[in-house]
């Protein structure tokens, strides 16, 4: 029997289509035959699941079915590079507009082109771009609202954009309105099942989020991330959470801010670890020897900013850490989809998240209405628990090293919500919670210690409980600012003292 001509065509490149993948290009080409002309198409795939050789094969097929050429829209070089080769594993001959392009025309008579959106942008507007006959505009990434400017030129052709996330990375700019309609791709689950991603195994440390102020785009500024997340309480959490739960693995840090982002890399560099930092300061030769090295070093340890959410793709990676929070959920995705690739000796990553993003969110892998999310955007964000929710469904769990030294105490815990509910309903003064909370932790310095002076040292590393009892009792009596909580902190502290030393001379 004689192979079709896409039979041929894909023998001859070698490249396997899966059956998911197949089914997502034939729903895509329903809509570009009902639609052939001045419509936009959302396409969404959970990274890892292949959106660069889908849409690699939908320019291939609609160049060869129409006649007519195909522009395919890239806001990061690495993405550019990494689609034009995919487009001629596809046989695809394609050009890539970037910098170094002063004027673009038909003269190289080439039926693809993988444009930067910045470059084409500034061509257009000096008028120095002359493509004829462009039917088809694919948008990779396109929950980024850099491509919206171009959409002008090219209101009589089909626009496909395709992202991971259907959610726009502008909240005052949401996805519905300019994208017609949304398909929906393989879920995340379905993929793992299917060996196309790894599991991932998300391990939570609560974090105090409530400095942290909310910037015009809906995200956390980096400002108050920074001030943050450099703190030694912050960075000794990070590295404790490191050792606890990915020492010697390949690990990938995320950060909110190049301050935060060297911190990290002096923290672990003095703890003795092989440790590398990248952001945009460094060159484009730096950063090409820093992955390199990333890559080829088993326990490499690279601290980031920014700039590996997209565009780039390291399978060996064992473990994510998120040393920050975000609001965004593109974002969220983003981190933790640079540890799923699957290798022949990897089926499984962690996903340590120091910023409260799994109660936020969700897991990676539960079931998303991207369709709910895609019509109703403003309502998923307004709807998403708020920093003071999530710290006050908290419990805290002492370290193991401080566990040790209140060793001789059978009971440390201390149920803040439960003892103000049974003070409420006896209609007595909720103040005799924190009395209550006093007596256990001196009760608790007193038994482990010789005399007074031991004792009163032993209680600084109560510090994180008596913080996170005071939050959960502010929670309870709905006053939470700064100042109401730092004097209650300061009180608590002072009867603490005295208690301690009614104990020893009881």
């Amino acid at each position: 029997m004689a192979l079709t001509i896409f039979e041929k065509q894909e023998k001859k490149i070698g490249k396997k289509l899966y059956d998911y993948q197949h089914g997502a290009i034939d729903k895509i080409f329903e809509k570009i035959d009902d639609h052939p002309t001045d419509y936009n198409l959302l396409y969404q795939l959970p990274t890892g699941g292949g959106k660069t050789v889908i849409f690699s094969e939908i320019a291939r097929r609609y160049i060869e079915t129409t006649g007519k050429k195909v522009l395919i829209l890239t806001h990061r070089i690495e993405l550019s590079k990494q689609t034009s080769h995919m487009l001629l594993e596809f046989g695809v001959k394609n050009k890539i507009i970037d910098s170094n392009v002063k004027e673009v025309n038909d003269d190289d008579n080439l039926p693809c082109y993988v444009a930067m959106v910045e470059t084409l942008n500034n061509r257009i507007k000096d008028e120095k771009v002359d493509i004829h006959n462009i039917g088809l505009v694919i948008v990779d990434e396109a929950h980024y609202n850099s491509f919206r400017k171009l959409f002008k030129y090219f209101e009589t052709c089909f626009i496909l954009g395709v992202t991971a996330t259907p959610i726009s990375s502008n909240i005052s700019l949401p996805m519905y309105e300019i994208y017609n309609d949304l398909i929906v791709g393989e879920n995340i689950t379905s993929l793992i099942q299917k060996g196309f991603l790894a599991e991932a195994t998300t391990i939570g440390f609560n974090v105090n989020l409530t400095s942290l102020k909310i910037g015009i785009n809906g995200d956390y500024t980096v400002k108050s991330s920074e001030e943050l997340y450099v703190k030694n309480e912050m960075q000794s959490k990070l590295l404790q959470a490191y050792e606890q739960e990915a020492k010697g693995t390949k690990t990938l840090i995320f950060n909110n801010g190049i301050n935060t982002s060297r911190h990290v890399y002096e923290t672990f560099l003095l703890a003795g670890y092989p440790v590398r930092y990248i952001d945009n300061t460094n060159t484009k030769e730096e950063r090409k020897e820093i992955l390199s090295w990333f890559k080829n070093t088993t326990d490499a340890v690279l601290t980031s900013v920014g700039i590996l959410t997209t565009g780039f793709d390291e399978p060996s990676i064992e473990t994510i850490i998120i040393n920050r929070a975000t609001r965004s959920l593109a974002l969220y995705f983003q981190m933790i989809g640079r540890g799923s690739r699957v290798l022949a000796n990897k089926k499984t990553f962690k996903v340590l998240d120091l910023g409260n993003n799994v109660s936020r969110f969700g897991l990676w892998t539960d079931d998303i209405n991207w369709h709910h999310i895609f019509k109703n955007p403003n309502l998923y964000l307004e709807n998403l628990m708020s920093d003071a929710e999530i710290e006050s469904r908290f419990t805290y769990e002492m370290p193991s090293s401080i566990r040790e030294k209140f060793s001789r105490s059978e009971d440390i815990t201390f149920d803040v919500k439960k003892e103000y509910e049974l003070a409420k309903n006896a209609g007595i003064k909720t103040k005799i919670v924190l009395q209550k909370s006093i007596e256990q932790h001196a009760r608790m310095c007193a038994e482990n210690s010789e005399d007074v002076f031991d004792a009163h040292i032993l209680s600084r590393d109560l510090n994180d409980d008596i913080a996170f009892r005071i939050k959960q009792y502010s929670y309870c009596i709905l006053k939470s600012s700064k100042n109401y909580i730092k004097w209650l902190e300061e009180d608590y502290r002072r009867q603490l003292r005295v208690k301690i030393s009614q104990e020893f001379t009881l």
